[in-house]
């Protein structure tokens, strides 16, 4: 099966690794205005910030015994066996924040996940991940569900976004 999850203010989850400091605005409440704050989190437009985050969600797969594969380091692996005792690999596929577990049982690894991250919302099986719309198959003759990724969305909404703006200067495709 499959789950996929956002994690919910990702950067911030993880420390800062520049030293950072600003002078509080009244964002920071009435009794800081003018002060100067420094800033512990990893904030979005920092440099290190990507860096920051991938360590601290590194550090957490690896604590869920998760390895990164030699192919990609964002696709990462674990061993583990069914009820049946038929083995195979549990998979989670990381885009900064976007995650997806493929497992017998993938909402095991996402409740652990929860346990240190807040996510957007509840893990759910997607229709889409990152622009590819999912489906789940079954090959005529086998009982056994496959599943598929295809772009097929993606290129279609990219071809009516070319068009829109073609028009706009009297062009057509």
């Amino acid at each position: 099966d499959i789950l996929a999850a956002d994690v919910g203010n990702a950067y911030l989850q993880a420390p800062a690794r520049e030293k950072v400091h600003t002078t509080a605005g009244p964002e920071f409440g009435p009794h800081r205005i003018g002060q100067t704050v420094i800033v512990v989190r990893a904030m979005y437009g920092l440099k290190s910030s990507g860096a920051a985050w991938h360590a601290q969600l590194s550090s957490t797969l690896q604590s869920m015994d998760f390895t990164p594969s030699l192919a990609d380091p964002d696709v990462w692996i674990r061993a583990a066996a069914k009820p049946n005792g038929y083995e195979y690999y549990e998979y989670i596929l990381v885009y900064v924040d976007d995650l997806l577990v493929i497992s017998h049982d993938p909402s095991k690894a996402m409740k652990t996940i929860q346990l240190a991250y807040r996510l957007k919302e509840e893990p759910t099986s997607p229709k889409t991940y990152l622009g590819a719309n999912i489906k789940d198959w079954y090959v005529p003759g086998d009982s056994r569900r496959i599943w598929s990724m295809n772009c097929q969305h993606y290129i279609k909404e990219a071809i009516r976004c070319l068009e829109v703006e073609l028009n706009k200067s009297g062009m057509t495709l």
